[in-house]
Parts: C-alpha cells; sequence; structure tokens
C-alpha cells in the first residue's frame, strides 16, 4: 500500500521527514506478528498509530480490544484484563471474561503500561512469552493467542530502574519501539493537520471557517503544543463552535492557547524571531514592530503567571495551616518590579506598539494577595527556605501535591483549597504528569 493511502485511510497526518519515518516503521512491523512498544507523549496519537497497525495485519478481521491501564482502579485490573469465575470477589455474581479473552485471534492495545501494578505485570509477562493465564479465582489454565501494542508517556527504563517496572517485562515489550515525536518537532505538519480538523468540524457543526491571517498562522506553528495533536484538535473544534463565521486573528487564537511549558516560561506565546545580524548597528532598524510585541506580551503573560501563583499559594497556605500554632517565616518574594521596568523600557522605545492585543495590565508588588500571618509545616517552610526561588511551574506542582495529600486525593476539595476550579486543576494534572 502507498504511504499516502495509507495516512489517509487510517488519519495518520503530516508529511514532515519524522512522520514518513515513522508511517514507513508502522507499515514494516504491521504485517510481522511481533510485540510492539509505542513511546511518545500524551497526546500523539498512539492510540491512532496502534488501530493502523492492526488495521494493516493479518489479525484486521479480528477484535481491536483498547485497554487504557492508568484508568483502571489497582484493585480491579487483573480481573479486567484476565477475567474472573463467580464468586471470586464480592461482587462477582457470574462468571466473566476478560479483555484478553475477547481479543484472542486479535490485538489488544494496552495504553499506559507503565501504571499496571507489578502483581499485574509478572500476568503480563506469563502471556507474552506463552499465551497463558488464570481468570481470578481459578486454576484452570486459559490460552490466549493475541498481539499485544504497549504504550507508554513515561520512560519506562527510569520505572525499571526505580524498581516498579519489571525489567523482564521491559524487555519483552521492547521487541519493536516505535517513537511518535511531538507535534513541536514537526511544526511543518500543524497548518495541514490544523485544516483538516478545522475542515471536519465545519462539516459536522454546518459551520463556516473563513480562515485565519499570518500573524495567526504563525502563532498557530511556533506554539509548543504540550498537548499535541490532542489539544490542536480541541482548538481547532472550539474556534469552529465558539468563532463561528469569524475570521481568527492572532489576538482571537490566543484566547484558545493555555498550555505552559515546564521551563518556566508562558508556552502560549510565539518565538521572536533568530535573525543574523551581519552589523549590529542594523539591528535597531531590523528589530520589528511585531517583534516587540511579542516580547511585551511575553512580559505581560509571565507577571500574571506570577500573580496567579502567588495568590494560589496565599489561599493554600491560609486554608491549609489556619489551625497550626506554628509562624511562617516571612517567604521570598517573587516581584515582578523587574517586568514593570522592562515593559516600561520597552514602551518608552516602541512607542508604535498596539496596547489593544487583549493584554492585561501588569499587577502591583505592593497588592495584597496573601493574608498577614501564614502558619505552616517544616516541608513548606524548607521548600520556600532556599536561596534560589523556586520557578512558577515547581510552585505550582508542589502546591497541587500537598494540597491533594492534604485531602487524600479529593480533587474538588483540593482546588478549593488552591482557589483554582476543578476543571483547572484536572489540565494542570495532566500537564505536569501528576494524574
Amino acid at each position: 500500500m502507498d504511504r499516502e493511502v495509507f495516512q489517509e485511510q487510517f488519519g495518520l497526518l503530516g508529511k514532515s521527514d519524522s512522520m514518513k519515518q515513522v508511517v514507513d516503521k508502522i507499515m514494516q512491523v504491521s504485517k510481522a506478528d511481533i510485540t510492539v512498544l509505542l513511546q511518545g507523549e500524551s497526546g500523539v496519537g498512539k492510540d491512532v498509530t496502534a488501530r493502523a497497525i492492526h488495521g494493516l495485519s493479518s489479525r484486521k478481521h479480528h477484535n481491536l480490544v483498547i485497554v487504557n491501564c492508568g484508568a483502571i482502579p489497582e484493585g480491579i485490573i487483573e480481573s479486567e484484563l484476565f477475567g474472573h469465575e463467580k464468586g471470586a470477589f464480592t461482587g462477582a455474581n457470574e462468571s466473566r471474561e476478560g479483555y484478553f479473552e475477547k481479543a484472542d485471534g486479535g490485538t489488544i492495545f494496552l495504553d499506559e503500561i507503565g501504571d499496571t501494578p507489578k502483581n499485574v505485570q509478572v500476568k503480563l509477562l506469563r502471556v507474552l512469552e506463552n499465551g497463558e493465564f488464570f481468570r481470578v479465582g481459578s486454576s484452570k489454565v486459559q490460552t490466549t493467542n493475541v498481539r499485544i501494542i504497549a504504550a507508554t508517556n513515561k520512560d519506562l527504563w527510569q520505572l525499571v530502574e526505580e524498581d516498579s517496572f519489571r525489567e523482564d517485562l521491559y524487555y519483552r515489550l521492547n521487541t519493536v519501539q516505535i517513537l511518535l515525536p511531538p507535534l513541536r518537532d514537526r511544526q511543518e505538519d500543524i497548518i495541514e493537520i490544523f485544516r483538516k480538523f478545522v475542515q471536519e468540524f465545519s462539516t459536522r457543526y454546518d459551520s463556516v471557517f473563513k480562515g485565519f491571517s499570518d500573524e495567526a498562522r504563525e502563532l498557530l506553528v511556533s506554539y509548543r503544543w504540550p498537548g499535541n495533536i490532542r489539544e490542536l484538535r480541541n482548538v481547532a473544534e472550539q474556534l469552529v463552535v465558539l468563532e463561528k463565521s469569524q475570521f481568527i486573528d492572532a489576538e482571537r487564537l490566543q484566547k484558545y492557547l493555555k498550555g505552559r511549558q515546564r521551563s518556566g516560561s508562558a508556552d502560549n506565546l510565539p518565538m521572536v524571531a533568530d535573525k543574523k545580524e551581519s552589523d549590529s548597528r542594523d539591528f535597531e532598524e531590523s528589530f520589528s514592530k511585531r517583534d516587540r510585541e511579542l516580547i511585551y506580551r511575553a512580559l505581560v503573560e509571565l507577571s500574571n503567571d506570577i500573580g496567579d501563583v502567588k495568590k494560589m499559594l496565599a489561599k493554600f497556605l491560609y486554608s491549609s495551616f489556619s489551625n497550626s500554632n506554628k509562624q511562617l517565616p516571612a517567604l521570598p518574594e517573587i516581584s515582578t518590579s523587574g517586568l514593570q521596568a522592562a515593559t516600561e523600557q520597552l514602551i518608552k522605545y516602541s512607542p508604535d506598539i498596539e496596547t489593544p492585543l487583549g493584554m492585561r495590565n501588569l499587577p502591583d508588588d505592593n497588592e495584597e494577595t496573601e493574608p498577614e500571618v501564614y502558619e505552616e509545616s517544616s516541608e513548606i517552610e524548607e521548600f520556600f527556605s532556599s536561596d534560589e526561588i523556586p520557578s512558577i511551574e515547581d510552585t505550582e506542582q508542589f502546591l497541587i501535591k500537598k494540597a491533594l495529600e492534604k485531602y487524600d486525593g479529593n480533587r474538588r476539595k483540593a482546588s478549593e483549597a488552591l482557589g483554582i476550579s476543578e476543571r483547572t486543576l484536572y489540565r494542570k494534572l495532566d500537564q505536569y504528569g501528576l494524574a
């Protein structure tokens, strides 16, 4: 089958060199009945890849069973995978087939394989070796003939070194590995994929998409897409539904790009153009209005992030330690004064910058966002006692973890303590890999 026909048939979008290499490898391994490990960040299309491998294999006329191992509670995952007999445990009112029995003759796709408990990993290894397993509550050996495709967004070898993943299972799964590149590493595919999604949703919702400006196109390409293709698809759907019949400019698009990169800088901002100057005297001329606007926007967004984290920190400490008798020492100040000064200089020497870009005013350092007195535990004191101020992302992760620990994983209570919506908490858990 021709590569382009194969991509079109199974939805493997993109014409970049990295994507062509991935597709070629998929086509090579599909017809060989071999175990495949798909590795890549969340949202890169591991499930689509698994469907493509199954669809081109000799097992395509049998079932493809998709299992998200990370979504199944530890107490029932063995029963879900291998089935159980009547009376095996409380609530087992009848015998039940597991996913491996349902996939007999076909393919089973084990997504988030790194999240499986070690006692289940032993049983997975046996199925991989000889196709044998036991139902829960039974001593009778069951057999199945399945092809296994596994996927993970984690470093499995690191999990092996941490003794949370079996080394023998790692080698058995890693017969053929396909690394799916993140969307930011194949920028030339972004516009093509975006157009396909827009066309799909325009048809589905009977809507008209009038296109987007050159600045919006640049923003689409330069954005780092932490959620990868899944995030791009969501943005396309939102634009079609919420911005119906509107021409999309950079400001309008900006509202839907909410991701952040882990290095601490705003991730929903385009990169400033990298221009090589042959003469330093030409720098001011080449430093375009557009570049200055991008820097201005970056300063504004970063200052807003700082304000958000300060408020989150204040609310969490206040709600968590108000009953403690221990006095909190002065926390290191995350100042926005430097950002304010930089912005003022930028505006001073760039009077042509237009301010109506959906930008917000920089927050005042003197704005009172914390209660007058904080009280906290030694762990929080230790986190903030370092001379080096933690990054915004590190602080967010720390506070989210502490809130979830305090409320035993109750996300509603944790979000209330942090002063954010439950939906925002879910997004940040996914963003930081804390789910």
